[in-house]
């Protein structure tokens, strides 16, 4: 016997503030009836002897150790900066000041 009924659909439209016309209502009564259904199949599969996982297939960490490489000294980050003032990047104000 069926655990989905028209007035469960209905009752559950009225709580997700859905409006469903009587076609909506019979048609989602026998989706989710097959949705119950296919959960219950499953749920007979699975038996504490097999393990629960997120993924079919175990996954690896595929990022490197983080490990400090060659740093630019100043004049080597400055050499192609459009502007540069006193060892730093020099840009225009953003705030409305004048320059």
């Amino acid at each position: 016997m069926s655990e989905i009924t028209p007035d469960l659909v209905r009752h559950l439209g009225v709580l997700a503030r859905i409006q469903l016309s009587g076609e909506e209502v019979e048609r989602l009564t026998g989706q989710l009836d097959a949705i119950v259904d296919n959960i219950a199949k499953v749920s007979e599969v699975a038996t504490p002897d097999v393990a629960a996982t997120s993924h079919p297939i175990a996954l690896q960490n595929v990022f490197r150790s983080d490990v400090p490489g060659d740093q630019l000294t100043r004049a080597q980050v400055l050499q192609n900066a459009p502007d540069a003032a006193d060892g730093r990047f020099r840009v225009t104000a953003i705030l409305g000041e004048e320059q």
